[in-house]
């Protein structure tokens, strides 16, 4: 995806942004630990409620841990390339996170349903939550795959933007 295409996936509607933050982050849970940090360094540079850039680190968390995990499993050492746009009056945070890891299964993104959590300690799953969660917090997400990249794409929408 060429640049013009990267600022269109992350268009604010004709706000201006507060700030592009692009980072090129290794596939490594260490790689998405030091994004985390600079990623939260950014934001609240930016001018974000101290809030919404926890809202919009656990999500981005996610989806770089999924990454990780799934796309590059048994690839260490890969790169992931995420652009963010910080858009005022557009009501949030815009993302583009893009991979040339695996496919999505199937091609489309998981359902995130919600786990029952009505059960026993014993019964409770130990994972599983991390698309209930990024698609509860998350809009406008989009998933393609083209010429061997993954693209992802969304908004956090953040009360203070609006």
């Amino acid at each position: 995806m060429d640049d013009a295409a990267l600022r269109a996936a992350a268009d604010c509607g004709g706000a201006g942004a507060a700030g592009d933050v692009s980072l090129a982050v290794t596939a490594t849970p260490q790689g998405v630990r030091e994004a985390l940090i600079r990623l939260r360094r950014d934001l609240t540079a930016a001018g974000l409620a101290p809030d919404d850039v926890g809202t919009a680190e656990m999500v981005l968390a996610e989806v770089m841990n999924n990454i990780v995990e799934h796309a590059y499993a048994g690839c260490s050492g890969a790169q992931l390339e995420l652009r963010l746009r910080v858009c005022r009056g557009g009501g949030g945070l815009s993302v583009h996170a893009r991979d040339t890891g695996a496919a999505m299964p199937g091609g489309t993104l998981p359902e995130g349903a919600p786990h029952r959590l009505d059960v026993g300690m014993e019964d409770l799953p130990e994972g599983g939550f991390g698309w209930a969660l990024i698609r509860t917090l998350t809009e406008d997400l989009t998933y393609r795959r083209a010429g061997g990249e993954n693209h992802l794409n969304f908004r956090v929408p953040l009360p203070e933007l609006i």
